[in-house]
């Protein structure tokens, strides 16, 4: 697949800000941002460029006239290098990284000796989101290793917009005896979390699929969604219709300004709010926890 760099300029001072505000306007954003000194980048495939780059700036011109360091007049598209050079290049960035107490992500690049009580995550992500680096990937693996720790035993879980499979194999993983689903309308992404799936040994369980969410057959105990704000809200309710009663949702992919009132409209649809939690490292993201009774 052929691509194009998506580039938006801002002061330097405010450029971690932009990317943050970005990943919740435009959907490329969404899927992972790079910081080139005063300049916020991100990719988008060359058939949708063109309109990429005219919600980009759109998205750009609303925040400049709430008084962002921005000018959709500076947006700027250009080609990005070969997939298969850009999937090498960032591996650079990708090392062994802890991310609670217990789950540890190893690139399936690199080695790792685990110690007593690890649950390790070996991952080779591609070109789908979910290297447990990103915020609300290390939100989403906070809440289930917090709901292990309490002592949820889900035997079915659903991972909506799945991405590398991150997520679902954290769950396969701590729930040995569950069973899930992963669904993503990327098939890059469902590619990808099929092979994450069988090179953690839990291929078996998770069933890898671009099956739209209204055809998943339901309910479960557990449902997860990191996705940015307007896509869950759009599939509020039939996230919603997937939790079993006594189940569990969890949300993830919402700039923290933006997570009460997701918690609050899928409380209107009947879900009780648990938890709503920023990140602890960038604060900027928050996930939020929603229950069914």
């Amino acid at each position: 697949m052929d691509w194009v760099e998506l580039i938006v300029p801002t002061a330097a001072a405010e450029v971690d800000d932009l990317a943050a505000l970005l990943a919740g306007e435009v959907p490329e954003a969404a899927a992972g941002t790079e910081i080139r000194g005063d300049e916020v980048v991100f990719w988008a495939a060359l058939e949708r460029s063109e309109a990429a780059l005219a919600e980009t700036r759109e998205a750009v011109a609303r925040l400049a006239a709430g008084g962002a360091a921005v000018d959709p007049a500076r947006v700027r598209a250009q080609a990005a290098m070969p997939e298969a050079e850009w999937r090498d290049a960032w591996k650079r960035y990708f090392h062994v990284t802890r991310i609670t107490r217990r789950i540890v992500v190893v690139p399936s690049w690199e080695t790792y000796a685990p110690v007593a009580g690890d649950v390790v995550l070996a991952l080779d992500p591609g070109m789908a989101f979910g290297t447990g680096t990103h915020a609300s990937t290390r939100l989403c693996l906070a809440e289930l290793d917090r709901l292990d720790e309490a002592g949820a035993r889900p035997d079915r879980f659903l991972d909506v917009g799945a991405g590398s499979g991150i997520l679902a194999i954290a769950a396969a993983k701590l729930w040995p005896d569950s069973r899930g689903v992963a669904v993503d309308n990327d098939p890059l992404a469902v590619a990808a979390c099929a092979e994450n799936c069988a090179a953690n040994g839990v291929g078996d369980r998770i069933a890898c699929s671009e099956t739209p969410l209204d055809e998943v057959a339901g309910p479960f105990p557990l449902v997860l969604a990191n996705i940015q704000a307007h896509v869950l809200l759009a599939l509020r309710e039939a996230l919603v219709a997937r939790v079993a009663p006594g189940g569990t949702l969890v949300l993830s992919g919402l700039l923290t300004p933006q997570a009460p009132g997701v918690a609050g409209d899928f409380a209107a649809a009947g879900l009780a709010i648990a938890a709503t939690r920023p990140d602890d490292g960038d604060p900027q993201w928050s996930s939020v926890v929603l229950r069914k009774s």
